[in-house]
C-alpha cells in the first residue's frame, strides 16, 4: 500500500506516465458490501488505475493518472456510491516526486450519537412511539386526518409517516445508490422493504423497519469505530514534533521534516520522535510499543532508540537515522494495514458464500410474499414438532413474511465476523510487540502442529558469558578471573571478551599486562605475566615474570596434569565443545578433549570438569606450568524465558516442540535438556534445517519455524509460519518473515499461540453463530414465529454487535511473564 499522494514516473510504451496515489478517509465504508459498491463506482472513472479499500480502517487508497482525471473526480466517485470522504490528499500537486504529503491510513473517530443520522433516528423513534401509543392505548384520538388516493390517514398513520420520511429516507437513499452500482446489499435490501411496505400501506412495519435499521447502523458504525480506535492508539504512539539541534539552538519542528544525520534532543516523559542512535546522556527508555518489553531498557551512548519509545528519566541527544516515514514504528503501522488487506482462507469461503446467501434467501422473500396467497385458498392447520400452525392465504401475512425474509437475507454479520477479528487480533498484537503480516498468519499460527525454534540467539542468548568460576587449591576466583582476563585482554575472540565481561562485573581492577603473548593454535593461548609481590612461589623467572596459560584442559594435559579425575564421564556422554560452534574456530582454547586415563592431581574435585562439559560449557583451565589456578566456564546463556515458554507452547496444546540447530550434538542435548524441548536436531546447516522443517511437515502436520529471520531464512519460507525473533530495526527480519517478535524476547511465543488459536476459535464462533441465527430465523419466518422486528434486533443488529463484540475480546489477550 501506498502512503499518501505519490508521483511517479512509470513506463508506458516509449515515454513516462505519471500517476498519483490519494489515501482518502471514507467513515462509512465499514462492510465489504460498502466497499464493493465504492470499487463498481471508481471502475467508471475513466484514468483510476488501482483500488485498495479497507473497511476495517475506513479508507480508500486510490491510484489514478492525473492526466485523465483527477483526485476531485476520485472524491466525487466514491460520493456517488453514496459515503462521504472525510479526509484526503492534495495529489493534484504534480510536482514530479514520491513521498508527497501523507495521506489518512485510519478513518478519524465518528461523532456516532451525535451525528445528524444519529438526531434523525431518534426523531423517528420518538413518532414510532407516539404512533403505537396512539394506535393502541388512545384509540379514540386516533382519527382521521386525511386522505390518500380514497385511503383514509388516522393520527397514528402520520406519526408512522414522519418516522419513514426522517429515518427511512436516508435508508432509502443508500438503497437507490446500491441500485446504481448494482449491488445487491443491506442498503438496497432494507429502502425496497421500506418502500414496499409503505407503498400497499404497512405504515407500522414501514416505520419500525426504517427506524430499528437506523438504530442498528448506527451501533454497528460505532463498533466498528470501537475496533478501528485500537490502531489509532498505534499511530499516536509517535508525536509528531521533534526538537532538533540546529546551529547551536534548540528548535521544534515537524517530525517529518528532521533529516538523517540531525540531533534530537529527548528530555525525560517525552516520546522519542526518530528512530536513532544516542549520542549523549543515558536514560531509562519505555520501548514497549515497540518490542513489547514490559521492562524499561537502559540506553547510553551508542545505543539504538525508536520512534514513539518514552524516555523515562534522563536527557538524550539522538543522532537520526531514519525518516519520520521510514521509522520501524512507521513500518509497523504500513504492515499491520497491509496485513487487514490480505484475505485469510475463512474470509475467502465467508465472500464465496455470500454470493449465493443473499440472492436464494431474496429469491425465497420474493416466493413467501407472492406464491402462499395464490395456492392457500382455505386456513390450513400443520402439525411441525407437536406444534400446530395455521396457515391463511391473506396477502398481508406473506408479504410481512416476505418482508421478513428479505431483512434475514443480508449477510451483514456474516461477512464482518471474520474482518473484525483479524483487525483485533493484529492490532492488539502490534500493541504487545509481535507483528503479523497478515490475517492468513494469525489464522496459520492458531492451527501449527509443531514449533521448530533455532537454538543461536532464540532459546539462547546469541552472546557467550561467563557460567560457572572453579578455582583450584587455595586460589579465590579474583585471583583466578584477574590472571584469565589479563592474558584474555590481548584476544578478540568472543571467549575473550566474555571472560573480561565477568572480570568487569566482579570488580576486578588492575590487570596484568602480558608480555610474550602467543595464540598455540588449537590449544589455547600463553603470556608472561609479572607476578613480583604474588605469593606463587613457583617462579623461576629471573625478572619477576612466569608464564601463564589459558586454554583446553588438553593443553594442560600436555604440560603434565592428569585431569582425567576431574574429567570422568559418569553416563557414557562425551564431553562437548563450546556452544554455538565458538569451539571449532576458537585457536586460544576452550574445546573438550578426548578422556584420558590415569590419576587426578587433585586439583578439582572429582567429575567437575565433565559436569560442565555435560552441560554443553566451553572449559577454559587457567595456571602455570607447575599450578593450576582454575577453570572457567563459557556458554551461549539459555534465556530466561525459553524453558517457560516452551512448557507454556506444550501446555497450550502444540503437540511437539524442536529445537533445531547447527551446534554440535552435547550442547544441543544439554540445551534440549534444559530449556525442555520434546526432541532436537544437531550439526545442521541451512538447507538441512529445510529438510528438519520438511519432516516434522510430514509427520505432524502444520509446523511454524523460529528463527532470527537471516541465517535461518530457507527454513523460515519453508514452515507453513516463519517467525523473526528481535525483528525491531532489522528490515531483513520485517521483509521476511511472515511474523515478526519485534523484540528479542521468546516468551512472546506462547502468547502468540494462544491469541492465534483464540482467534481462530472467535472466527468459526461468530460464522456459525451468525449463519446458525439466520438459518432459524429463516425457519421461523413462514410459520410466523418471526417479525419484522424480532428480524432486525437479532437477526442485523444483535448478530453484528455480537460479532463485533466477540473479536474484541482478542485484545484482552496479553502476554504472559516468563521471566
Amino acid at each position: 500500500m501506498t502512503d499518501g499522494s505519490s508521483a511517479a514516473g512509470r513506463a508506458n510504451g516509449g515515454g513516462q506516465r505519471q500517476e498519483l496515489t490519494a489515501r482518502l478517509a471514507v467513515p462509512e465504508m465499514d462492510c465489504p458490501s460498502c466497499a464493493q459498491k465504492v470499487d463498481k463506482s471508481l471502475q467508471r472513472v475513466d484514468g483510476v488505475v488501482d483500488a485498495t479499500l479497507q473497511p476495517t480502517t475506513g479508507t480508500a487508497t486510490v491510484t489514478y493518472d492525473p492526466t485523465r482525471t483527477s483526485e476531485p473526480d476520485v472524491v466525487e466517485a466514491i460520493e456517488g456510491a453514496g459515503y462521504e470522504v472525510v479526509g484526503g490528499t492534495d495529489a493534484d500537486s504534480d510536482d514530479g516526486r514520491d513521498g508527497a504529503p501523507d495521506g489518512v491510513d485510519v478513518a478519524p473517530p465518528s461523532e456516532v450519537w451525535a451525528s445528524s443520522r444519529a438526531k434523525k433516528t431518534w426523531i423517528g423513534a420518538a413518532f414510532v412511539t407516539l404512533g403505537l401509543f396512539v394506535e393502541f392505548l388512545l384509540t379514540a384520538q386516533n382519527v382521521a386526518v386525511a386522505s390518500v388516493l380514497d385511503y383514509p390517514l388516522h393520527v397514528a398513520d402520520v406519526l408512522f409517516l414522519g418516522a419513514v420520511a426522517v429515518s427511512g429516507i436516508p435508508v432509502v437513499r443508500s438503497g437507490y445508490y446500491s441500485a446504481k452500482n448494482r449491488s445487491l446489499d443491506i442498503d438496497l435490501l432494507m429502502g425496497t422493504a421500506i418502500i414496499a411496505a409503505t407503498g400497499i400501506g404497512y405504515f407500522v412495519e414501514a416505520a419500525t423497519l426504517a427506524v430499528l435499521f437506523s438504530i442498528a447502523e448506527l451501533l454497528e458504525e460505532y463498533a466498528m469505530d470501537r475496533a478501528r480506535n485500537s490502531l489509532r492508539e498505534l499511530m499516536e504512539l509517535s508525536p509528531d514534533e521533534a526538537t532538533v539541534v540546529r546551529g547551536g539552538e534548540e528548535v521544534t519542528v515537524p517530525a517529518d521534516e528532521v533529516e538523517v544525520g540531525e540531533t534530537v534532543v529527548v528530555r525525560p516523559g517525552d516520546k522519542i520522535p526518530l528512530d536513532g542512535t544516542v549520542v549523549e546522556g543515558e536514560s531509562a527508555v519505555d520501548q514497549s510499543p515497540i518490542t513489547g518489553e514490559s521492562v524499561p531498557v537502559d540506553k547510553t551512548a551508542g545505543d539504538e532508540v525508536y520512534a514513539g519509545a518514552i524516555n523515562e528519566e534522563g536527557y538524550l541527544e539522538v543522532e537520526v537515522t531514519s525518516t519520520a516515514g521510514d521509522s520501524t514504528l512507521s513500518r509497523i503501522i504500513e504492515m499491520v494495514q497491509g496485513a487487514q488487506a490480505k484475505q485469510t482462507e475463512t474470509e475467502q469461503f465467508v465472500d464465496r458464500f455470500s454470493g449465493y446467501y443473499t440472492p436464494v434467501v431474496v429469491v425465497l422473500a420474493i416466493l413467501t410474499a407472492a406464491i402462499p396467497p395464490l395456492v392457500i385458498a382455505d386456513p390450513v392447520s400443520v402439525d411441525v414438532a407437536g406444534y400446530g400452525f395455521t396457515f391463511a392465504g391473506d396477502w398481508q401475512t406473506w408479504f410481512i413474511r416476505g418482508l421478513t425474509l428479505l431483512v434475514i437475507a443480508c449477510p451483514c454479520a456474516f461477512v464482518i465476523s471474520t474482518p473484525v477479528s483479524v483487525v483485533s487480533g493484529i492490532t492488539s498484537a502490534a500493541k504487545n510487540g509481535v507483528l503479523i503480516k497478515g490475517g492468513n498468519y494469525l489464522e496459520a499460527m492458531g492451527e501449527v502442529d509443531a514449533v521448530a525454534i533455532d537454538k543461536t540467539g532464540t532459546l539462547t542468548k546469541g552472546e557467550l558469558a561467563v557460567t560457572d568460576v572453579v578455582p583450584a587449591g587455595d586460589t579465590d576466583e579474583v585471583t583466578l578471573l584477574r590472571h584469565a582476563a589479563g592474558l584474555e585482554r590481548r584476544s578478540e575472540h568472543p571467549i575473550a571478551a566474555a571472560i573480561l565481561a565477568r572480570a568487569d562485573e566482579a570488580g576486578v581492577g588492575d590487570l596484568p599486562d602480558p608480555t610474550g603473548f602467543e595464540s598455540l593454535t588449537g590449544k589455547g593461548i600463553r603470556g608472561e605475566i609479572d607476578v613480583s609481590g604474588e605469593a606463587r612461589g613457583s617462579s623461576d623467572e629471573s625478572d619477576g615474570s612466569e608464564t601463564y596459560y589459558a586454554g583446553k584442559p588438553a593443553l594442560f594435559e600436555e604440560l603434565g596434569f592428569d585431569l582425567s579425575r576431574a574429567r570422568r564421564e559418569t553416563d557414557g556422554v562425551p564431553g562437548s565443545g563450546a556452544t554455538g560452534g565458538s569451539s571449532d574456530h576458537r585457536s586460544d582454547g576452550g574445546v573438550v578433549a578426548e578422556e584420558t586415563a590415569g590419576s587426578d592431581d587433585g586439583a578439582f574435585a572429582e567429575d567437575a570438569l565433565a559436569a560442565l562439559e555435560r552441560e554443553g560449557k566451553t572449559v577454559v583451565v587457567v595456571g602455570t606450568e607447575s599450578e593450576l589456578l582454575g577453570a572457567i566456564a563459557i556458554a551461549d546463556e539459555v534465556r530466561p524465558a525459553s524453558k517457560r515458554a516452551v512448557q507454556r507452547l506444550q501446555a497450550l496444546g502444540v503437540e511437539r516442540v524442536v529445537m533445531l540447530t547447527g551446534d554440535n550434538e552435547g550442547t544441543a542435548r544439554a540445551i534440549a535438556e534444559e530449556v525442555g524441548a520434546d526432541e532436537y536436531r544437531a550439526e545442521l546447516l541451512p538447507d538441512e534445517k529445510v529438510d528438519a522443517v520438511e519432516e516434522l511437515q510430514a509427520e505432524y502436520g502444520e509446523v511454524a519455524m523460529v528463527g532470527d529471520g537471516i541465517n535461518d531464512a530457507p527454513a523460515l519460507a519453508t514452515a507453513e509460519v516463519g517467525i523473526a525473533m528481535g525483528a525491531a530495526g532489522t528490515d531483513t527480519a520485517l521483509e521476511t518473515a511472515d511474523i515478526a517478535l519485534m523484540g528479542d524476547d521468546v516468551g512472546k511465543l506462547p502468547y502468540l499461540y494462544e491469541l492465534s488459536h483464540t482467534a481462530n476459535g472467535v472466527i468459526r464462533q461468530n460464522v456459525w453463530t451468525s449463519l446458525g441465527v439466520k438459518f432459524l430465523l429463516a425457519l421461523g419466518v413462514p410459520l410466523g414465529l418471526v417479525s419484522v422486528a424480532v428480524a432486525v434486533v437479532v437477526g442485523d443488529m444483535g448478530m453484528s454487535l455480537g460479532v463485533t463484540g466477540n473479536a474484541m475480546r482478542l485484545s484482552r489477550i496479553e502476554p504472559d511473564r516468563l521471566e
